[in-house]
């Protein structure tokens, strides 16, 4: 005879709900409520102090956009203005929001103005900090080999003077096997 064991749908129930419980509590212990990446967004022009240094009265349209890019924002109620706003926010951090504007009389650059502008692209910024690491890895790896040289230079230096010979008047003497004197304690 076959023995069916039968589980009552209330523990069913109760296990579910305690094993969605647990689930969940591990998910909220992680402090990022369970999202472990944030995208980060970026949008807007990046313009460096040296675009803007480019900058000269008297530019044509064709000439601030090829110094600046094309602008992020034009209006057809302000058409002799041009904005280029930049707004970062990263997964997890500050936001940084920038904001430059030129003007133009007679299709001509008469002022500009706005935050103050980086100096490198954000993908410059990246290849300084790759640099400035391997920077630092080549002088930890510089400083262990002039630590291991000078190591092995003195290791070389060292002298082993022997004891100074003893002879049998010395008090606390043990006789050498082979040797005739004795050695101190």
């Amino acid at each position: 005879m076959s023995t069916i064991v039968r589980i009552s749908s209330r523990r069913l129930q109760a296990g579910f709900a305690a094993a969605t419980i647990v689930f969940a509590l591990a998910g909220c212990a992680s402090g990022k409520w369970g999202f472990p990446y944030k995208a980060p967004i970026q949008q807007g022009n990046w313009v460096t102090s040296e675009q803007v240094a480019l900058l000269q009265t008297g530019m044509t349209r064709e000439q601030v956009r090829f110094a600046l890019g094309s602008p992020t924002l034009t209006s057809v109620l302000h058409a002799d203005r041009w904005d280029f706003p930049y707004y970062y926010k990263p997964g997890y951090g500050k936001s940084q929001e920038r904001k430059f504007t030129v003007w133009f009389k007679d299709d001509k650059l008469v002022r500009w103005q706005g935050d103050e502008q980086p100096d490198l692209q954000p993908f410059q910024l990246a290849n300084q900090d790759i640099k400035r690491s391997e920077a630092e890895n080549r002088q930890t790896l510089e400083d262990a080999q002039r630590a291991k040289s000078d190591d092995e230079r003195t290791r070389g230096n060292v002298t082993i003077t022997p004891p100074a010979p003893t002879d049998s008047s010395t008090p606390g003497a043990i006789p050498v096997p082979g040797s005739g004197s004795p050695t101190p304690l």
